[in-house]
C-alpha cells in the first residue's frame, strides 16, 4: 500500500524537476539569444562610434585647416591693406606734389605770357615811334614791319650808299641820326645791323675789299658807327654782314638786286626777364 503511495509522488516530484529543467533551458537560451543580440548591437555601435570618431577627426581637422587659412587670409588682408595705405600715402603725396608743380609751372606760364605780352605792346609802339621818326622818306627806300618779335627798319642801298661804296650819303645819315635819337630813348632795345648784297661780284680792286662779305661787313660797321657817334651805346649794337645769301628775291633782274641791295636794322626788346624764368624751367 506504501508503495503504490510513493510512486506517484515521486512521479509528480520528476515531473516537477523535468519542467523546471524546461524551463530554465528556455531561458537559458532566450538569455543566449538576447546576449547574442546584444553583441551584435554593441559591435554596430562600436563601428559607429568609430565612423563618427573619424567623421569627428576629418571635421577637427578641416577646422583646423579652415582656422590657419582664416589667419592666413587675415594677414594677407592686413598686409595688402598696410601696402594699399602705404602707396596711397605716396600716390597722395605724388599727386600733391604734381600739384604744386604745375601751379608753379602754370605761375611761370603767367608770368611768362604777361612778358611776352608787354614784349609785344614794347614792340608794336617802338614800331610806331621809329614809323613816327622815319615819316619824311619814301617807302621804296626805306620800311619798317614788325617779324617774330622784332622791329625790322629796312634801308635801301639807294637811299644809303652809292655803288660799291661804303659810305653812307647824307641823305641815309639824316634817317639813321633820326632812328639814333629815338633808339636813346628805348634803352631795352638791342641793335643789331645787317649788311646785304646783290649776287653782283665787288669790281676787282676795290680797295679793302675781297667779295661781297667785305661789302656787307664793311656798310654794317659804318651805319654802326653813325648810330654810336649819335649817342646809342655802342654795347647795344652788333654790325654783320650777310653778303649775297639771304635775298628778298632770288631772281636775277635788275629789280630784284635793287631789292637785295639793303641795310636791315633789327630792333630786338631785351628778354632778361624771360630768360631768367626759362632757365627755371
Amino acid at each position: 500500500m506504501k508503495k503504490k503511495l510513493f510512486t506517484p509522488i515521486m512521479l509528480a516530484f520528476l515531473s516537477v524537476g523535468a519542467l523546471s529543467s524546461c524551463v530554465s533551458t528556455k531561458k537559458y537560451e532566450a538569455a543566449l539569444a538576447e546576449n547574442k543580440s546584444l553583441v551584435v548591437l554593441q559591435d554596430e555601435l562600436s563601428r559607429q562610434k568609430a565612423e563618427l570618431e573619424a567623421e569627428r577627426g576629418r571635421l577637427q581637422a578641416d577646422r583646423d585647416r579652415l582656422t590657419q587659412e582664416k589667419s592666413d587670409l587675415a594677414k594677407e588682408k592686413a598686409s595688402t591693406e598696410a601696402s594699399l595705405r602705404t602707396n596711397l600715402n605716396t600716390k597722395n603725396q605724388q599727386v600733391d606734389k604734381l600739384s604744386s608743380d604745375l601751379q608753379a609751372r602754370e605761375a611761370r606760364l603767367a608770368e611768362m605770357q604777361r612778358i611776352l605780352e608787354e614784349k609785344d605792346r614794347a614792340v608794336n609802339n617802338l614800331r610806331q615811334v621809329v614809323s613816327n621818326a622815319l615819316l619824311g622818306f619814301k617807302a621804296s627806300d626805306l620800311t619798317i614791319d614788325v617779324r617774330n618779335g622784332k622791329v625790322y627798319v629796312s634801308l635801301s642801298n639807294q637811299l644809303l650808299f652809292k655803288s660799291g661804296s661804303t659810305k653812307v650819303d647824307a641823305q641815309g645819315q639824316e634817317a639813321l641820326k633820326k632812328l639814333a635819337a629815338v633808339l636813346q630813348n628805348q634803352q631795352e632795345v638791342n641793335v643789331l645791323v645787317e649788311g646785304h648784297t646783290d649776287d653782283v661780284p665787288v669790281a676787282r680792286g676795290t680797295a679793302g675789299m675781297t667779295d661781297n662779305w667785305d661789302l656787307s661787313v664793311l656798310r654794317a660797321t659804318e651805319i654802326t658807327r653813325i648810330l654810336t657817334d649819335a649817342g646809342v651805346a655802342p654795347q647795344r649794337v652788333t654790325p654783320s654782314g650777310r653778303s649775297k645769301y639771304v635775298p628778298v628775291d632770288g631772281s636775277t633782274t635788275a629789280e630784284a638786286r635793287q631789292k637785295n641791295r639793303r641795310t636791315e636794322i633789327i630792333l630786338t626788346p631785351k628778354l632778361d626777364e624771360l630768360f631768367q624764368i626759362l632757365e627755371q624751367n
